[in-house]
């Protein structure tokens, strides 16, 4: 069953109601918290999901462009994090740090200086 997400418009209150295609328009929809009918639908971001060739493809449209990285870490951070979104995974903590460091500008060697650990974990940075 899908999943609505409404907002009353008397407490403000934020809910979601299981209705299935054939009760969504036709079936009353009460607030949760207060009970009014006072409502109204809210509209949440839908997500697509890609295959993994499709991801692989737009990934090596986006970045064919990889010279002097090397020398850009806040290009390398940018690019990282575009890659780690279009992966569609769940990426370490350390992963956001990396890239938040390199978005700041500070370069892989002072960062694998500063955070140890880091390279000890995956056997380099």
């Amino acid at each position: 069953m899908p999943t609505y997400d409404f907002i009353c418009n008397d407490c403000n209150q934020h809910f979601d109601v299981f209705l299935t295609f054939a009760e969504y328009g036709k079936k009353t929809v009460k607030c949760t918290l207060c009970g009014s009918k006072n409502i109204r639908r809210r509209m949440t971001k839908v997500r697509i999901a890609k295959s993994e060739e499709s991801r692989m493809e737009a990934m090596a449209d986006d970045f064919s462009g990889f010279d002097g990285l090397e020398d850009d870490p806040r290009a390398m951070g940018k690019m990282m994090r575009k890659l780690g979104r279009e992966m569609g995974e769940e990426l370490p903590p350390e992963f956001d740090e990396v890239v938040d460091r390199l978005e700041k500008g500070q370069s892989p060697e002072e960062i694998e200086k500063e955070v140890p650990s880091l390279s000890e974990e995956t056997g380099e940075l």
